[in-house]
């Protein structure tokens, strides 16, 4: 991203003009069934997932391209008492994450590279969730820019050297009753024999 990225997002979450609409329901559906470690919430925003990760037990890092989103999610941290490692990095550049992780998140934030190399850090039976604005000809919310969204069946090869345990490309209601067209992925790195 550029600097230009990195203010953008920063004047979005100053002026509380970001409200991501999206549900978290797929992180929500899927939290109960995994065990509970080390977690990484990737492009974080003002830290809604990586608070839930740490309310549900899990020890969280999180990163984000804004400065303010970081600030707003290091508040409500501190509100509810939850630790979180939370680090300010622009994706687009290496970044050496861990190779540990129980669990990485990563929601509507588009680099199939990157989601590519963070399969590589996983631990054995890791998990990787992740959600997409999926490519559509049909009317459907969200960035309208065909960069922002995955092509169908991306995603998927994008975790090739995963255990795929779940896979869908949908279009659905969101709670403001617009359509969202998604593909996403739960998927599993298998543990060496």
């Amino acid at each position: 991203m550029s600097i230009e990225d990195r203010d953008k997002w920063n004047r979005r979450y100053a002026e509380n003009s970001f409200h991501k609409n999206n549900p978290l329901t797929l992180v929500e559906e899927w939290l109960p069934k995994l065990p509970v470690g080390r977690a990484l919430d990737v492009a974080c925003g003002n830290g809604r997932i990586a608070l839930l990760l740490a309310q549900n037990g899990f020890e969280v890092d999180a990163i984000d391209i804004s400065s303010e989103g970081l600030s707003q999610a290091r508040e409500k941290a501190k509100d509810q008492g939850l630790e979180i490692n939370w680090t300010e990095h622009d994706l687009d550049e290496s970044y050496p994450f861990a190779t540990d992780y129980d669990l990485i998140v990563v929601m509507w934030y588009v680099d199939l590279e990157l989601i590519s190399r963070l399969c590589d850090c996983l631990a054995p039976a890791g998990y990787l969730i992740c959600e997409e604005h999926l490519i559509t000809d049909q009317q459907v919310t969200g960035p309208q820019n065909s960069y922002f969204r995955v092509e169908a069946g991306k995603l998927r090869e994008a975790v090739a050297g995963l255990d795929v345990v779940l896979y869908e490309e949908s279009i659905k209601l969101n709670a403001e009753s617009e359509q969202v067209a998604s593909a996403c992925v739960v998927a599993r790195k298998i543990k060496a024999e």
